[in-house]
């Protein structure tokens, strides 16, 4: 997720969950992407992990490892399950980290749970190795572009936020915001990928101008309205990651001072994922500012 100050403010990219890929000649031939059926693993595996039901989140995805072992999804998404979890354990996605500057630019506090973090790092080696051996004979291959544009984000994320290697962050955000643009070129349909572009647009945007002029060096943007425009893309149109995107919309919702908009996403939320207790703490907290 440098001199140490300029270096503090790059963390404040971390929450982007997201995208990555690579452009290719035209020539090449391109894999069409696997479509999963209605309630399958995958599918399955995320509404677990959003209802905070971790083991069973990656039980499913385990599955879909089994089923399809030259697929870089299946990994991938095994370590989404980690990073939420630890992203849960640290309060991470609560309005009172993402409305607090001080914990936005610095990360969490103490160290973090390598019971968490080893087996997220070894499920993200193993993606990036499926996805390069499909790409080097298919370098569109949206499948695989997915995979490490995901993988590229969700390391920026625990670089930023968890272990608070800023120059490793800095790298992965301008890496997965490149190639989230690039995943949508080749792959319209993805609107996931809106995730990393928005919530990079906006945290950058969100920021000084005379912080953001370090990460303008670096290749990294913002751009506050663009950002939520993307991040209401993601939200709306987006698959496994929709919720994701919704739950970063309605936090970027109560720093705009638009609480409406935020109490209508974690009402949703809520009664979508009744057994997620932030959810339903953060709809609770919008609806009634003095409930604990």
């Amino acid at each position: 997720m440098i001199g140490r100050s300029a270096a503090t403010h790059t963390s404040a990219l971390l929450i982007a969950i997201l995208l990555l890929a690579g452009p290719a000649p035209a020539t090449t031939p391109q894999q069409k992407p696997r479509i999963e059926a209605p309630n399958g693993p995958l599918d399955i595996g995320f509404r677990r992990m959003y209802q905070l039901d971790f083991e069973a989140a990656r039980a499913e995805f385990n599955l879909y490892e089994r089923q399809h072992p030259e697929d870089p999804l299946g990994p991938t998404c095994e370590a989404a399950s980690y990073l939420f979890e630890e992203f849960n354990r640290q309060g991470v996605l609560t309005s009172s980290f993402f409305l607090n500057d001080q914990k936005l630019l610095n990360g969490i506090p103490g160290k973090p749970d390598d019971a968490l973090g080893q087996p997220f790092l070894a499920a993200l080696a193993r993606a990036r190795q499926l996805a390069g051996n499909i790409m080097r004979s298919y370098p569109q291959d949206p499948n695989a572009l997915f995979a490490i544009t995901l993988a590229a984000g969700m390391e920026a994320d625990y670089d930023a936020l968890i272990t608070k290697q800023r120059l490793s962050a800095m790298a992965n955000i301008r890496e997965s915001e490149k190639d989230a643009a690039e995943l949508l070129k080749v792959n319209p349909t993805a609107q996931d990928a809106y995730l990393a572009l928005g919530a990079a647009n906006y945290i950058v945007g969100c920021m000084p101008s005379y912080k953001r002029a370090f990460l303008w060096i670096g290749g990294v943007h913002g751009d506050r309205q663009r950002g939520m425009e993307e991040l209401k893309q993601a939200a709306t149109y987006g698959n496994y990651l929709r919720p994701f995107a919704e739950v970063m919309l309605a936090l970027a919702a109560l720093r705009e001072h638009q609480p409406e908009l935020a109490r209508k996403l974690f009402g949703d939320l809520a009664t979508e994922f009744p057994a997620n207790t932030v959810f339903v703490h953060e709809y609770q907290l919008i609806a009634d500012p003095h409930s604990k």
